[in-house]
């Protein structure tokens, strides 16, 4: 019971933390644009999150069942995952770079069941019935940044055509206006991606915990957290589970993220209006068919991408390719470092558990 505490305590740290880091991406292009203030952008994405937040569940099965074999998941191996992506979140946040929150939480959970496994990769989901890492997190890793330059580009150019004519100034009001839109587009896709992902952990925790009899003598008042075993097979997630994770992440958004806020809006292109609404609006339409489909998504990946391929319309060298260059490294290294930690943080954690006993 203490350990399960424990697991939600962190869960709750890493939503909220992902609140204030994944947030920052959300509200970036319209806060660099002077469309809205910090606060006002702050409280926009706060009330999208929450509720984007509600609409759906199908990203947090994939997390909790669809990544690796729940049979080698207890509460130590959950514990371990979060801690790996909760530490990876802030030192990219410290560092201004932005990172997947989605990313860092699965390769921390795969590092921890390799090591729960004692090294049996069969523990991973590869591919099973059209779901698995490989098309569910390994493609769209790579195909979700792709499209987002590109789509993010196509509209550029389109936009561009239609408004050719237009003085910039009545293009700046039309699109300021729009990008309000637009920014609370993309903060409800932000909420209905990212806040599933520590549904899906927490709803995890709970079948490995009552599978293993850790709530068998809990006082009637807590009885709700028992997962019964038609709700384990199907994988619902409960009510309280999609409530906390909810208001966790609106309250991590509007405590801000101003050092990546700065990466995204200021260092890597200079945006107008007009460039802020097209890469939001790509963005949150990659991420809401995601959403859709069960795909955790990098909201990371889809707008860093989408506003380099916006700013790539002005002129390929309006983009400062040294900073992306940062960015993507951040990318690639993330798995890979979240796995290695969730593993480490796994075998010490165990250690320190077996001492004690």
């Amino acid at each position: 019971m203490i350990l399960f505490l424990l697991v939600l305590l962190a869960a709750v740290a890493f939503e909220y933390i992902n609140g204030f880091h994944d947030a920052a991406n959300a509200i970036a292009t319209v806060v660099s644009t002077k469309v809205l203030t910090p606060r006002q952008a702050i409280m926009l994405a706060a009330f999208f999150n929450l509720l984007g937040a509600f609409l759906g569940t199908a990203v947090a099965k994939t997390i909790g069942s669809g990544v690796v074999d729940i049979h080698f998941v207890n509460m130590l191996t959950v514990l371990s995952a979060l801690m790996s992506a909760i530490i990876w979140n802030l030192l990219t946040w410290w560092l201004g770079l932005p990172s997947s929150s989605s990313h860092a939480l699965i390769g921390g959970l795969c590092g921890a069941a390799l090591s729960t496994s004692k090294g049996d990769w069969s523990v991973l989901i590869w591919q099973h019935n059209g779901k698995g890492l490989w098309p569910q997190i390994i493609v769209p890793m790579i195909s979700s940044p792709v499209c987002g330059f590109i789509i993010g580009a196509l509209l550029m150019a389109l936009i561009t055509v239609c408004v050719f004519k237009v003085r910039p100034r009545i293009v700046n009001g039309i699109f300021g206006k729009l990008q309000i839109v637009s920014a609370a587009a993309m903060g409800l896709s932000h909420g209905s991606n990212d806040a599933q992902k520590t549904m899906g952990i927490i709803t995890l925790a709970l079948i490995t915990a009552t599978g293993s009899g850790a709530f068998d003598h809990l006082p009637s008042a807590l009885h709700f957290l028992k997962v019964n075993q038609s709700a384990a097979k199907e994988f619902q997630i409960p009510v309280w589970v999609i409530c906390i994770c909810a208001f966790t992440m609106a309250m991590g958004t509007a405590a801000g993220g101003w050092r990546i806020i700065r990466t995204l809006g200021h260092k890597m292109v200079k945006l107008q209006p007009v460039h802020g609404f097209a890469a939001e609006t790509t963005a949150a339409l990659i991420i809401q068919v995601g959403s859709h489909l069960g795909i955790p998504l990098s909201t990371t990946h889809v707008i860093s991408t989408s506003i380099m391929g916006v700013g790539a319309t002005k002129r390929f060298s309006a983009v400062k390719w040294g900073i992306v260059h940062r960015i993507v490294w951040a990318w690639v290294l993330t798995l890979p470092i979240t796995g290695l930690m969730g593993c480490c943080i796994h075998r010490v954690l165990f250690l320190i558990l077996h001492t004690a006993q």
